[in-house]
């Protein structure tokens, strides 16, 4: 009797472990009417490709005026401190627009292409990534550059702007190839880098 109350124990102690080592499950909660409604908001590709844009502009605002407080004037010496703090603050008002205007072009288009594409294949994968990357780079690349300004300080205040000729920039099918392939490349080295980090 004695061993038939041992074994009992034993038993008894084993389905108690393993209950114990047993992960416990979550019960599946059900996403709320709002929560529906707010994914199906951002997965209409307009409103993403909007936001996207807006925020690349930020990012961009935020680079042009850091960037912008960097640049120092040619004629640094012969400058009074009332000058050069205005030269600083036009050069961080230009290049913050300047790089607004890029970085807001630059995330509305890579949005776009990627929601279409991820829509059109069903698939949510690096091949989306690769491609709108090569859109973006593409489209970004073959616009070119007519002539850049560049605003340099000559004779004191007065500000003399300096035409660089369309010939030092590449515009057109190869600058758009390159593009492509630099964009989609570095498109792919982020998305691993951040979902390495998730």
């Amino acid at each position: 009797m004695s061993s038939n109350s041992g074994n009992e124990f034993t038993n008894d102690s084993s389905s108690s472990t393993e209950a114990a080592e047993k992960p416990q499950i979550e019960p599946i909660r059900m996403p709320s009417v709002e929560e529906i409604r707010g994914q199906d908001i951002w997965n209409n590709c307009a409103v993403r490709s909007v936001v996207s844009g807006v925020m690349g502009g930020g990012l961009g605002l935020a680079m042009g005026l850091f960037l912008g407080a960097l640049d120092n004037p040619i004629m640094q010496e012969e400058m009074t401190g009332r000058q050069q703090f205005i030269y600083t603050a036009k050069q961080m008002g230009r290049r913050s627009w300047s790089s607004a205007k890029t970085f807001a072009v630059m995330g509305f288009i890579f949005s776009a292409a990627e929601c279409v594409i991820e829509k059109a294949r069903a698939k949510h994968d690096t091949t989306n990534t690769v491609v709108a990357g090569c859109v973006t780079g593409g489209v970004i690349s073959a616009r070119g550059f007519e002539e850049e300004v560049m605003p340099a300080i000559a004779d004191g205040f007065p500000e003399i702007h300096l035409i660089i000729p369309s010939e030092h920039f590449q515009c057109g099918p190869k600058a758009a190839c390159v593009g492509c392939a630099g964009f989609a490349t570095f498109s792919v080295l982020i998305e691993k880098f951040l979902d390495r980090h998730d």
